[in-house]
């Protein structure tokens, strides 16, 4: 077989952002732009390329996740090490951009699109290290699985049905992996600890009436407010008082959306608002979750036309206890290419708690900020990218997890 051209990180990502896989975020898809498959079909073609064995995992239709081995020697499945590669292949939705989401343009050093950041960049990255890797020897390299699932933006469904392949015996996974990357914009730095996040849906009843005789009917919107005043003091004064993590911080709360009324000259009956609770490593979900529904009804008297709805949305923190090793190997890796590198926690989620929840030690590491995803006018600096990939190329490329 002809030598595997080894892919340069632009280009690829130019690649991916060009392909949509929006993810309709619990909204009616919009066919040309939703779902994942476009990618995944991508990946295939690469995958095959390679001649390496893949997996398709559907989880949803249109949504697979997709997975390939590259096997080191001595094999997994014999005793060697097994290192878990994973980026997810969903981005939020465009609504609002100031550029054309799926013109991959580059300039001024950076690479613009839906995803450039989060987080096509550090799947790209992951590819071109991985590309580098496939005609090397393998002795004394550890197997490497790269893993790129769905629906991370909207409920993480995606790395749950990862983890049901560790356990199939004669698939794509040998075995339970000995430690996970998830690509996420970290600025080249590694997350060792993430918070949590519980989201629930809070409803206001009230009784309908004419507009002309509002003392006839109950309003819902204004019983509602009151629900947000005490909402507003949790998040100022309670989760600001209860236990701090050394990486992650505090707590906290928000309330993202509002919804209420038939018309203006209706007394509404109803109002729904969603909340956005975010807990350390060492907290609930579920504990978080009562605790903000307790001091609504303290702070309201108990009222009985307030209903919380269960949660349509866990996941879970990532603690520091278990991936300690691994943190600190892939931050020298990360030290060799950008000296600033450190290990560090952050308050958003990542797939990360669904592999550590499953025992598996894992981190999370990519180019580029935060502070760029989800933007109107989302970008990837190239200096970060190129980087990236010299990182997990160095990390995989090393015996040792």
């Amino acid at each position: 077989m002809s030598p595997i051209v080894k892919l340069s990180p632009v280009d690829t990502l130019r690649e991916l952002v060009a392909l949509p896989s929006v993810n309709p975020m619990g909204q009616p898809p919009v066919e040309e732009i939703c779902f994942e498959h476009r990618v995944s079909d991508y990946l295939e073609r690469l995958f095959r390329g390679w001649g390496l064995p893949y997996e398709r995992q559907t989880v949803e239709p249109l949504r697979d996740n997709i997975v390939a081995r590259l096997d080191g020697h001595p094999p997994a499945s014999a005793g060697g090490p097994l290192l878990l590669l994973e980026a997810h292949q969903d981005t939020v939705p465009t609504t609002g951009m100031t550029i054309d989401p799926f013109d991959p343009v580059v300039r001024d050093g950076r690479v613009y699109g839906r995803g450039a950041c989060d987080i096509k960049g550090g799947l790209a990255a992951m590819l071109a290290a991985l590309s580098r890797l496939v005609d090397e020897p393998r002795a004394g390299r550890p197997t490497i699985v790269l893993a790129a699932t769905v629906n991370e933006e909207h409920g993480f469904s995606g790395a749950a049905a990862l983890t049901q392949l560790w356990s199939r015996p004669g698939g794509i996974f040998p075995r339970v992996p000995d430690g996970a990357v998830i690509a996420e914009p970290t600025e080249l730095n590694v997350v060792v600890a993430h918070k949590g996040v519980v989201r629930w849906r809070c409803h206001a009843h009230g009784r309908a009436m004419h507009s002309s005789q509002p003392q006839l009917g109950d309003n819902a919107i204004f019983r509602m407010a009151r629900v947000l005043a005490a909402l507003e003091t949790y998040g100022r004064e309670v989760a600001p008082t209860l236990p701090e993590h050394a990486l992650c911080g505090r707590p906290s709360l928000s309330v993202g959306t509002i919804h209420g009324g038939l018309s203006v000259n209706t007394v509404p009956d109803r109002c729904t608002i969603e909340i956005d609770r975010r807990f350390n490593p060492a907290e609930t979900a579920d504990g978080a979750y009562r605790h903000v529904i307790d001091h609504v009804a303290r702070s309201l008297g108990g009222c009985q036309q307030i209903e919380h709805e269960g949660p349509f949305l866990v996941a879970r923190g990532l603690p520091d206890d278990a991936n300690g090793p691994l943190a600190e190997r892939l931050a020298s890796a990360a030290r060799g290419v950008c000296p600033t590198s450190r290990r560090i926690g952050v308050p958003f989620g990542t797939n990360a708690a669904e592999f550590a929840a499953a025992g598996v030690p894992s981190v999370v590491f990519g180019p580029g900020s935060v502070a760029q995803a989800h933007t109107a006018d989302e970008w990837l600096a190239i200096d970060q990218l190129e980087a990236a990939a010299e990182v997990l190329y160095r990390f995989a490329a090393g015996g040792r997890i």
